[in-house]
């Protein structure tokens, strides 16, 4: 059993408990419910912003703990204002240390779309990410099946949510492209051993046909990484751990844009 593996049966006793404890009509008369959400495209595409989906993470898997010092509103603001095109917040509890209010809180603070960045298995959980404040929720290929992955888009699509679909290999690619898709992000991260190689991303581009957002994600942590993959057809970077693991993130991320 594989970490992914672990996290998605520990996830489906999570979401069975939430059910019990949180009724849906309950989420939809959430105040965050009724907001319009912001467009994926249109601030991923903004002349000014950088493509920098930043990401808000105190542990992962992999690494252990990256920064569990820091607070959600200080570093999620500090990101919007070097220039992010969106903000990523981890929701996960007992794998990267996350949890709803960090999302709630991020969008109090925040005008920038917000992915609930979760492993997504029930239309529970669609409905719980538009009542927290989410724009954007995750589809992770690896954990779902194109039946699966059709239904969850769809779900979030009536509500007004921007679908981003993660795959890690072409095969993954080829099986779950769906209409109801905005953006298709390839995970640079290999989830069997955790190593991570950027070359994913180049060996996918062509493969992700033209109506998607392209975004990379994991193994960013050096400018000119995001400058080749502009000029591979991408729109979008996801980076996380590179920012996190600096005592001031926000700080550690505008640095970084400078040097764009």
């Amino acid at each position: 059993m594989n970490i992914l593996d672990k996290i998605v049966l520990n996830k489906k006793a999570e979401v069975a408990e939430a059910k019990k404890n949180t009724s849906i009509k309950e989420l939809e008369s959430s105040a965050l419910f009724g907001r319009d959400s912001y467009s994926f495209k249109e601030f991923l595409t903004a002349p000014n912003r950088t493509g920098i989906i930043a990401e808000f993470k105190r542990r992962s898997p992999s690494k252990g703990i990256i920064n569990d010092q820091a607070g959600v509103e200080a570093v999620t603001t500090a990101y919007a204002a070097a220039g992010a095109s969106a903000l990523s917040v981890l929701t996960d509890k007992d794998f990267f240390m996350g949890t709803q209010a960090d999302l709630h809180k991020a969008r109090q603070a925040n005008q920038i779309p917000i992915l609930r960045k979760d492993f997504m298995i029930d239309e529970f959980q669609i409905i719980e990410a538009k009542s927290l404040g989410a724009d954007i929720i995750l589809l992770i290929a690896a954990i779902l099946t194109p039946k699966e992955i059709d239904a969850l888009a769809k779900q979030a699509k009536s509500l007004g949510l921007n679908v981003l679909l993660e795959v890690h290999n072409l095969e993954e690619l080829e099986r779950s492209i769906n209409p109801n898709l905005d953006a298709i992000g390839v995970n640079n991260r290999n989830l069997a051993d955790f190593t991570v190689s950027v070359e994913t991303s180049y060996q996918l581009a062509e493969h992700i046909p033209a109506e998607f957002m392209k975004i990379s994600e994991s193994a960013i942590s050096n400018p000119e990484t995001i400058k080749g993959l502009k000029q591979a057809g991408f729109n979008g970077f996801l980076i996380g751990e590179n920012f996190m693991k600096q005592a001031d993130p926000g700080a550690a991320m505008a640095e970084f844009v400078k040097a764009l």
